[in-house]
């Protein structure tokens, strides 16, 4: 007997997810502003990268929440990839609890929720919100992207597109971490002389990104799919493009664990832009 295998969701299906899913991420965005950040515990991983009770406590709401609103859809977490099993080759949720720890630990306000709906390896639905900046950005690849603006009436919903290229001649502006510098990106960035740098936490350089607030967000250095999968289809979903360095799309969820890793990727707000 063949072993049933999860459903692989369309467009509709995810437009039918996206008030739900934001609900939860929502939810667990504000069981991270809830932790007491100079008083939490903070432990360290294998990988060296630390883990605090605030990431812990928004993996057990996402965890919940996505187990009711779409049982039968896998999810791969951050907190969870030890137990994962891969490869899904039709729909996943992969989730990024709380993106940023460092920038949380050091009492900054650039950390994220990241929440992605994969399809057939390519993200289809994303969601990143930055709880302590009341914001999200989220969206649909082929049907459009929007950011809301939380507070305590209903929320601000924006559409957002990316921008076209700066014309030749005109200083590009790039997002880049403010945490995880590298040679590569840094040679990237020289090549386009007079670039100004906008130095952002987290998965919020998606989000200036799609909201058309930066030109580029270049990382020519390894870093893990859930970091990724919800900002790929946010920019995507803009009018934007995220390749590699040679401009080939980026696959998810085709590994195992040694494999939850994206080498480099470019997140371009102008998807005729190239390398």
């Amino acid at each position: 007997m063949n072993e049933a295998r999860p459903p692989a969701l369309g467009h509709d299906a995810a437009a039918a997810l996206i008030e739900p899913l934001t609900d939860i991420v929502i939810r667990a965005g504000a069981a991270i502003l809830a932790v007491n950040r100079s008083a939490m515990k903070v432990d360290g991983k294998t990988d060296g990268s630390p883990v605090t009770e605030a990431d812990l406590a928004a993996d057990r709401i996402i965890a919940e929440g996505l187990a009711k609103v779409a049982p039968d859809i896998p999810s791969l977490s951050e907190e969870r990839a030890v137990a994962a099993m891969l490869p899904h080759k039709e729909s996943f949720f992969l989730v990024d609890p709380l993106d940023g720890t460092k920038e949380f630990v050091a009492g900054r306000n650039e950390f994220t929720v990241n929440l992605a709906l994969v399809t057939h390896g390519t993200p289809l639905l994303g969601i990143i919100s930055a709880p302590a900046l009341g914001l999200i950005w989220r969206g649909i690849v082929g049907r459009g992207a929007e950011r809301l603006t939380l507070g305590s009436a209903k929320p601000l919903i924006e559409p957002i597109r990316t921008r076209p290229c700066p014309p030749r001649g005109q200083p590009w502006t790039v997002a880049v971490s403010r945490l995880h510098g590298d040679a590569r990106t840094e040679a990237f960035i020289a090549a386009r002389p007079g670039a100004v740098r906008c130095e952002l936490g987290s998965a919020v350089k998606f989000g200036r990104v799609a909201e058309g607030g930066v030109d580029i967000y270049p990382r020519l250095s390894p870093t893990s799919e859930w970091d990724v999968a919800a900002g790929h289809a946010v920019v995507a979903a803009a009018g934007g493009r995220i390749t590699d360095s040679s401009g080939t799309a980026l696959v998810f969820g085709a590994g195992g664990r040694k494999d939850f890793i994206v080498p480099e990727f470019i997140a371009w707000g102008d998807p005729n832009a190239t390398p």
